[in-house]
């Protein structure tokens, strides 16, 4: 647990349905053990999850996900969560959550998608997502993903530095300060998803099928929706991701320090709460430098 996390349990879950959508009391009620960073996911019978925030800047999340999910989803070529319900606190549980519905098949690991096809794909949805007016769309500004690169600079230095002893500090820096030096994007702000991970893919019968967890909503810099190139895919099936999106070299240049930046911070905070997690933010970390 940390600082201003919050901890549920499907009993948590079963009261709050029971008060407040007593047509699903009774369900069957687990934990999916793929459970995010900011929530915990809850199957509820066959066809929902419940997503309950578990940190103190995640709530907002919920409403977000309503107005805007529903919006986008007719433009885009892969699934997105259906929103079915907003819950409110109640419980002994402070803040607002989710009814979504649930996507019969995996999160991606790697060896269980074709990469070949996730990567045209998921360059499909990307360039979906990018084409939608952002009219009305929160322009994300300081440190939120999609913001201009250098504001993640005085994070990302000190991180580099804690981590010296169990990383190549000299060519992080190297690789975080060639991303600084890549020229800021001066087109409009564009959708973004903001976290493109294996994770948040969903994919059945070896092929994608979904992308979840839109919290990150919102509108910038679009290099941030490039990062699956270096969290998924690798060889073949990165270049031809890229290629495929066909930004130039300074938006994969960017892209880069989206990688480094949250890899960096997550190397070391879930190394004791998520360590499944910290071990892909170092293979992050490394994909970047091999590349």
């Amino acid at each position: 647990m940390h600082d201003g996390q919050v901890e549920t349990s499907p009993e948590l879950v079963r009261r709050l349905l029971e008060s407040q959508f007593p047509e699903l009391a009774g369900l069957p009620i687990r934990r999916v053990t793929e459970s995010g960073t900011d929530h915990d996911l809850y199957r509820v019978g066959g066809e929902l999850l419940a997503r309950l925030p578990v940190l103190e800047w995640a709530p907002g999340q919920a409403e977000q996900d309503q107005r805007w999910i529903r919006a986008l989803a007719p433009h885009l070529p892969l699934q997105v969560p259906d929103i079915v319900a907003i819950g409110r606190p109640g419980e002994g549980y402070p803040w607002p959550w989710t009814l979504v519905t649930w996507f019969t098949g995996d999160v991606v690991t790697g060896d269980n998608v074709d990469l070949a096809a996730a990567a045209v794909d998921l360059a499909e949805f990307v360039i979906a997502l990018q084409g939608v007016p952002t009219s009305g769309a929160q322009v994300r500004t300081g440190r939120s993903r999609g913001a201009p690169l250098s504001h993640q600079d005085p994070g990302v230095r000190p991180r580099i530095d804690e981590l010296a002893e169990e990383i190549d500090a000299a060519a992080v820096t190297a690789a975080w300060e060639d991303a600084l030096a890549a020229p800021p994007w001066q087109g409009p702000p564009v959708w973004l998803h903001a976290d493109i991970q294996p994770g948040n893919l969903i994919v059945r019968d070896r092929r994608l099928v979904a992308v979840i967890d839109f919290g990150g909503i919102g509108a910038g810099d679009p290099a941030v929706d490039l990062m699956p190139a270096w969290n998924l895919f690798e060889g073949e099936s990165r270049r031809a991701f890229l290629d495929a999106l066909g930004h130039d070299d300074a938006t994969r240049r960017r892209a880069r320090g989206w990688v480094l930046a949250p890899a960096l911070q997550g190397l070391g905070y879930y190394r004791e709460s998520f360590p499944e997690f910290s071990e892909a933010c170092r293979r992050r970390i490394e994909a970047v430098l091999d590349d």
